[in-house]
Order: C-alpha cells, then sequence, then structure tokens
C-alpha cells in the first residue's frame, strides 16, 4: 500500500492510485472482481486501505472513471512484462534484395528465384534490381519481360508492391509477402 507524502508530484508513469485519482466518484470493483458501485473516491481509499491495497484508477476515460482495489507495484510490473512481451514477439518487416542482369542464365534464374520464395516466405519484402551495363540499356524491353516472369513465378505468394520502373541503369521492382 502505497501513501503519497505530503506535496509530492503526481507520478509520470503508470496509472493514478489513491490521492491522486482527481474525480470525485468512481465506480469500484474489489479485489476479486465484485462491483462495489459508484462511491465517493475518500470512501473508495479507505475501504482499499482497510483491506491492505491501493485504489488504481484502469479506465479513466470513463464516466464515472473506474477503479479497481490492487497493489499498484505489482500491477504496474506485470503491466511492464505484457509490454515487454509484445514487443519481443513483434516481427519487424526487412527489404532482401535480389539481383540480376537482363541476360540472366536459366540455372541462375532458378537460384535467385528460390532466394525470392524463401525471403517471401520468411515475411520479408524483396526488392528485385535489374542492372544494365553498356549496350542492354537500349534493350529495356528484355529487363521487363524478366521482372514479369520473376512476378508471374511469384503471383501465388507475393504480390507487386512497387511496380518495375527505371531508375537510372537500373529496373527495380519490390515484392511484398500477401
Amino acid at each position: 500500500m502505497m501513501r503519497r507524502p505530503q506535496g509530492a508530484p503526481m507520478p509520470m508513469n503508470g496509472p493514478r492510485f489513491n490521492e491522486w485519482i482527481q474525480s470525485p466518484r468512481v465506480r469500484v470493483i474489489d479485489q476479486d472482481g465484485e462491483n462495489l458501485g459508484v462511491l465517493y473516491t475518500r470512501e473508495a481509499i479507505e475501504q482499499a486501505q482497510a483491506v491492505g491495497l491501493d485504489l488504481v484508477e484502469v479506465s479513466p476515460n470513463a464516466d464515472p472513471p473506474v477503479a479497481k482495489f490492487l497493489d499498484v507495484g505489482k500491477f504496474k510490473y506485470e503491466a511492464q512484462k505484457k509490454a515487454n512481451l509484445a514487443r519481443k514477439s513483434q516481427k519487424t518487416q526487412e527489404i532482401k534484395e535480389i539481383k540480376m542482369r537482363p541476360n540472366i542464365d536459366d540455372h541462375d534464374y532458378d537460384v535467385k528465384m528460390r532466394a525470392i520464395h524463401k525471403f517471401i516466405g520468411e515475411g520479408d519484402k524483396v526488392k528485385v534490381t535489374l542492372r544494365f551495363r553498356g549496350r542492354e540499356l537500349a534493350h529495356g524491353q528484355l529487363g521487363m519481360q524478366l521482372l514479369q516472369k520473376v512476378q508471374a513465378d511469384c503471383a501465388e505468394e507475393a504480390k507487386v508492391e512497387s511496380y518495375p520502373r527505371m531508375e537510372g541503369r537500373q529496373m527495380l521492382m519490390v515484392l511484398a509477402p500477401k
């Protein structure tokens, strides 16, 4: 049970509790989950202290705010654990790049396609870069045909996020998992 020291500022992180609750009346839920109804905040704090717990505001935007009989330290600790677990289980989507040339051989193409399928299967986006050198630039349609073939081979598991476009001597396309 935490007591507010005289003249202490309100805690910046976490929920308001005990004397820091600003509403004159709150809907109170006891430690067993029973709804005690709407009470004056002072009266609810006294009831919470009688059972050795704090009055913690769990839903401050409700009308009237909802407060529970809880141990504040334990409540904050569990909330932090839950936030850490959510952050840990979150998957960040990366962009992997596959580089090709317009006159790529069949076996090399198959190897690159296996890599694309693997990356998309892992949930990552794939940026396919087609680099033109010298006179290859005059045959942009060959590059477009190759990227359309990549698009057709990945149609079942990926969608085109960015359609093929030229940037200088490169043609780019971005695939994302469906």
